[in-house]
């Protein structure tokens, strides 16, 4: 890292338990960040949160990847809303 200042942002997402928040952070995990030198993004699941730590050289980074973030979150929650029932009351069998 150089002498510039990093620019920190803690997002904290509740979700309904902890399954669901760490389901949230395997599938956004898999993407990695696009600036590698100039955006550090840590992603851990404490209790029922899912908790996004942003370390960016700009402020401009740091609001464009958060907005990327909470892109992903949405997405992520939308399809956990609309699968989690099913998912759960229908276990996948393996033979």
């Amino acid at each position: 890292m150089s002498d510039t200042p990093w620019h920190s942002v803690i997002v904290r997402i509740p979700f309904v338990n902890n399954q669901h928040a760490a389901i949230a952070k395997q599938v956004i995990e898999v993407d990695a960040e696009l600036q590698k030198d100039a955006v550090k993004r840590t992603l851990t699941v404490e209790d029922n949160q899912l908790v996004a730590k942003f370390d960016t050289l700009t402020v401009r980074l740091a609001r464009l990847t958060v907005n990327s973030f909470l892109e992903n979150v949405d997405l992520v929650v939308r399809t956990i809303g609309e699968f989690a029932d099913e998912a759960g009351n229908n276990p996948p069998q393996i033979s």
